[in-house]
């Protein structure tokens, strides 16, 4: 025998696999689809217009996603129905990126905020525009109910 059997096939296996994690804090864009709502071509689509950096690749090729990369695609989820253009988020993406680092000067600090503000101010404004919308949808409801006696 040659010492190349089944089990030993096997454990390399195993132990490659290990070395070259597909590690468990790492998912294949099916996962990430499945977590997040959203289709495997958005997250592809995210992914060529920047919007999600570059996956890591499995040694099979297979996108691999962190956390991180879900909680930026739910931000992303949260900011398309408010109409923020792409430009838009990668922008408050960034905001938010380098709100998070300790090292920012004080006027660098206000800056963002300032930007950051800007954002709330947006979406406020948004959410509001949403809400008549849905009053009037809610109107109308009530309307055709009316007339169907």
């Amino acid at each position: 025998m040659n010492g190349f059997g089944p089990t030993r096939l096997l454990s390399s296996r195993r132990k490659y696999l290990m070395s070259h994690s597909t590690r468990s804090d790492r998912m294949q864009i099916g996962d990430v689809a499945e977590r997040t709502g959203l289709s495997l071509r958005t997250i592809r689509h995210y992914e060529d217009v920047g919007l999600l950096p570059q996956a890591e690749r499995s040694p099979g090729g297979f996108r691999l996603y962190g956390e991180e990369a879900v909680q930026r695609l739910l931000v992303i989820k949260r900011m398309k129905p408010l109409d923020f253009t792409l430009e838009e988020m990668r922008d408050l993406i960034e905001v938010r990126e380098r709100l998070a680092s300790p090292r920012l000067s004080a006027k660098t600090r206000s800056s963002l905020l300032e930007r950051l503000a800007a954002y709330q101010s947006l979406v406020e404004h948004q959410l509001a525009t949403l809400r008549d919308k849905v009053d009037n949808a809610q109107t109308f409801a009530d309307q055709l109910r009316h007339e169907l006696g």
